[in-house]
């Protein structure tokens, strides 16, 4: 059996599910302007059963984390390749990435201790790749694992992934979180044939590769922070296996129990769209090119006809400048609810943990000189 490999962006962006062909998706979620926005309702915590480990106990504690939240970390297995996952509750509910399960007929759940089980996808969002798959297995081997909350995070805490890298089960890794609010490419196109975007990503050290996909990220608490999607690496096996190099990714635990109940519900989740894009990063001659007062904020350079943003006036640049594909004139969001923004990927992780299509939100932006308050209500995703 091989592992299936993804791989997104630039420097190769290694989609951690198994060990067979490589996936390259076209563009780089940080370089191009996306269409937005996602996000939807329902915030459900899973109550704990598992007892959290004191952080001060250093390497015990380590070990006690690992006997306590393995039981509730599984491997999946399919036709065509291998990942990882957990599980979210006591009626048989187990989460991992939806390019783990993709396209798979035959679904093979094993626990840690020994057990394996056949399981259905009931669930999937390719939007932020996750997947729902239910089992009927014994009471026993359900062990929920506890959710923590991303929003407390901070760069610099300690991380631990368990999961089925290269088909060893149950491994477990060490790190930090390295940067926090980063973006991926969706698994799923726009109208117009580019990538959404996929926000409130956690980056991280701690070493995952191909078959951590799905797997869960935790804290020195044993609680589930995030759960592993991708690795960005350009080194590779013999055989042309991506290998990690320090730069790994997870989608963030409070976007999971955002969507996670809603899949289970209904097998699928809608995000928020406002119809509008961004750049990430502009260079000082870029910035001063376009003419603007102040360096932070989301700029808009493309706004869909017809969409959210556009019934509400918001504007695009159409004045060009010295740079081939970069239009002056355009507004710079600088708010959202009252919310400072620095970049765009702050504004869509606040949309995607917060908000749902039908909501509102008040965006302020430069307009030259002016501050403008416009009051958006947010469509879902096309």
């Amino acid at each position: 059996m091989k592992i299936q490999i993804r791989v997104l962006v630039v420097l190769l962006l290694a989609m951690l599910a198994c060990q067979t062909p490589a996936f390259l998706p076209q563009g780089n979620a940080q370089d191009e302007p996306n269409p937005t926005i996602e996000s939807n309702t329902v915030p459900t915590v899973i109550p704990a059963d598992i007892e959290s480990v004191n952080p001060a106990s250093g390497q015990e504690s380590l070990v006690a984390l690992y006997e306590n939240v393995s039981p509730g970390c599984v491997a999946i297995f399919t036709e065509s390749g291998q990942g990882s996952g957990f599980v979210f509750d006591s009626q048989g509910h187990i989460i991992t990435n939806y390019h783990v399960i993709e396209g798979a007929e035959s679904v093979e759940v094993r626990f840690t201790s020994g057990y394996r089980v056949y399981g259905t996808v009931i669930g999937t969002d390719l939007d932020s790749d996750l997947a729902v798959i239910k089992v009927d297995a014994a009471a026993g081997e359900l062990v929920p694992l506890p959710l923590g909350d991303s929003s407390t995070l901070q760069v610099g805490q300690t991380v631990i992934a368990i999961g089925n890298p290269f088909g060893l089960e149950s491994t477990m890794t060490l790190g930090i979180i390295s940067a926090l609010g980063r973006t991926l490419d969706s698994e799923r196109t726009s109208p117009d044939g580019q990538f959404f975007t996929a926000g409130d990503i956690i980056q991280t050290d701690a070493a995952i590769n191909p078959g951590n996909s799905g797997g869960p990220l935790f804290n020195i608490n044993g609680e589930v922070i995030g759960i592993n999607r991708a690795i960005r690496t350009t080194n590779f096996t013999e055989t042309g296996e991506p290998v990690n190099s320090g730069i790994g990714f997870a989608i963030s635990v409070n976007i999971i129990k955002r969507v996670v109940p809603v899949l289970i519900e209904t097998g699928e989740y809608n995000y928020p769209y406002l119809g509008v894009s961004s750049i990430s990063t502009l260079t000082l001659d870029a910035l001063n090119a376009l003419g603007l007062k102040q360096y932070t904020g989301a700029y808009v350079t493309n706004v869909v006809p017809g969409g959210p943003a556009d019934k509400a006036g918001l504007k695009a640049g159409d004045i060009p400048t010295s740079y081939a594909d970069l239009f002056a004139g355009g507004d710079l969001i600088i708010a959202i609810d009252g919310r400072d923004v620095r970049t765009f990927d702050e504004m869509l992780a606040y949309l995607i943990t917060n908000k749902s299509p039908g909501d509102t939100v008040v965006l302020t932006v430069l307009r030259g000189e002016e501050k403008v308050d416009l009051t958006i209500t947010l469509g879902a995703r096309p």
